[in-house]
């Protein structure tokens, strides 16, 4: 469900600082410096990334611009590998028992935990060289009037995610506008110690 749909989930940011008219002018040199890499051919276990808002797999923005009249618009790509504990439980041991078929002395064929935790690296390796990694991607909109930034999600890891990114992208910290600091910013600081002792009212009958 992405901001084009009739309906999305989204968390709202505002930048904490001035958003010159020369970092305007760099958005989209810093998309591309910050550009999602594809792993499909390596053995990485995630990427991540900007792209292009009108093609998730566009990392260039050859499809359109990012500049969408007073917006700019693109989005944060995120690929991972997942291999399932079962299957890596069974090729370990399979290769632990390879492992000791291969010694001929009987005598030797005691496997230390160091080896047993190279050999379980190596499985995960060539695992994941086997795994196709799956794509998920986040909308972002950051509005040029009132500097407002918009992430397509309210997941914690994925907000984490690209409240990092942005920050090494754009050198500017985001500050989530969540209703505590909404009304923080619009009854000013004198209401803060009011606005940290309110408590819940329960409406219903428990």
């Amino acid at each position: 469900m992405g901001f084009l749909s009739a309906s999305t989930s989204f968390t709202r940011y505002m930048p904490n600082g001035d958003v010159t008219k020369e970092l305007w002018a760099e958005v989209p040199d810093r998309l591309r410096q910050h550009a999602f890499v594809e792993i499909e051919e390596t053995a990485d276990e995630r990427s991540f990334g900007w792209v292009c808002f009108d093609d998730y797999l566009d990392s260039a923005w050859r499809t359109a611009p990012s500049e969408k009249a007073h917006y700019f618009a693109w989005s944060l790509r995120l690929d991972t590998r997942r291999i399932p504990p079962a299957v890596l439980k069974k090729h370990t041991e399979l290769a632990i028992r390879q492992y000791k078929a291969s010694i001929e002395d009987e005598d030797k064929k005691f496997v230390s935990k160091a080896k047993k935790k190279e050999i379980r690296e190596n499985v995960v390796l060539r695992l994941r060289a086997r795994t196709p990694p799956i794509p998920a991607v986040f909308e972002v909109v950051w509005d040029t009037r009132s500097q407002a930034v918009l992430f397509g999600s309210t997941n914690a890891k994925a907000r984490a995610l690209f409240e990092d990114l942005f920050t090494l992208t754009f050198e500017l910290e985001l500050e989530p506008q969540t209703p505590f600091y909404l009304a923080s910013r619009l009854k000013g600081e004198d209401a803060v110690s009011r606005l940290e002792n309110l408590e819940p009212t329960t409406f219903s009958a428990g």
